[in-house]
């Protein structure tokens, strides 16, 4: 397989979007994308959800995703579980869990999202 060259942005470079299934502007920034071009398996974002934005309850097939909280606050539904999300809380999310995530604060709920496909 040939050498791939580190991948180096600012950013500002990444324009914010909006993705199926995400409402009332919770966006995200891709960072570092799995497919053609990108990562081989990871899929890496910032997410800023302004208050009352939320995505809706989904989960993943053969995915794991982890969320770490940057700022805000927001309700995470989890399985049947809800907790609240803050600074420095963080999930895993293993593959066939459902979870939807709703931004419950009064300023926007900043976080990480990191997604990779399960290897067998």
């Amino acid at each position: 397989m040939p050498a791939q060259d580190a991948v180096l942005r600012e950013l500002a470079e990444v324009l914010w979007e909006e993705s199926p299934g995400h409402h009332g502007g919770a966006l995200s920034k891709i960072l570092v994308a799995a497919g053609e071009g990108g990562s081989r398996v990871i899929d890496y974002r910032i997410s800023s959800y302004e208050p009352r934005a939320h995505v809706a309850l989904h989960e993943h097939a053969a995915k794991e995703q982890i969320y770490h909280v940057l700022s805000g606050e927001g309700l995470l539904t989890v399985g049947t579980r809800k907790v609240v999300m803050r600074k420095d809380s963080y999930v895993f999310i293993p593959p066939g869990v459902p979870h939807e995530l709703h931004n419950t604060g009064l300023g926007n709920l900043v976080f990480l999202v990191i997604t990779a496909p399960v290897v067998v």
